[in-house]
């Protein structure tokens, strides 16, 4: 059985993410979507909610697992069995960041295969930077996120509007 982590914040998961794992089960057997901690990044939801987001937005997807881990992916590719990182790239842009992490995972990884995977060109421009800052300003994001998860970030997002007054 092939499996694979797919790796990020996720803060939220959007369709794009979601893309991927679905493309990266057309590859393996089986995908971990692990919610990583980023100590340099300041993210609305915890690490358990974002969890939780991910388990409903795929609740009808089989063959995935949702972990959270805080530390270096390299870790937690040794402590469970897996054969390759699902990485999305959406533009140039992410490639510089992609490539030098993905080198790095390698080098801590020895054997690790990484494999970069596009979404479908409607979600090549998405993030969940610009889906939040969307949502700050009430734009509609219903096409961009599971209806959860559109529901739970506009109530966050209502909350820091109201807490930065």
């Amino acid at each position: 059985m092939k499996s694979a982590i797919y790796p990020g914040t996720f803060d939220p998961i959007t369709n794009g993410h979601i893309d991927i794992v679905e493309r990266s089960l057309k590859i393996f057997d089986r995908v971990t979507i692990l919610v990583a901690e980023h100590y340099n990044k300041n993210t609305l939801f915890t690490p358990k909610e974002r969890k939780e987001l991910i388990e409903i937005a795929t609740k009808d997807i089989e063959n995935i697992n949702v972990d959270t881990f805080e530390g270096l992916i390299a870790e937690y590719i040794k402590t469970h069995k897996t054969d390759a990182v699902i990485r999305g790239m959406r533009a140039l842009s992410d490639f510089e960041y992609e490539f030098q992490m993905g080198m790095m995972n390698r080098r801590l990884s020895p054997g690790i295969e990484i494999i970069y995977l596009f979404p479908d060109e409607k979600y090549i421009f998405l993030s969940s930077s610009i889906l939040k800052e969307i949502a700050y300003f009430d734009g509609d994001i219903s096409e961009f996120v599971p209806e959860e998860v559109a529901i739970r970030l506009k109530k966050r997002l209502k909350r820091v509007k109201i807490n930065n007054r």
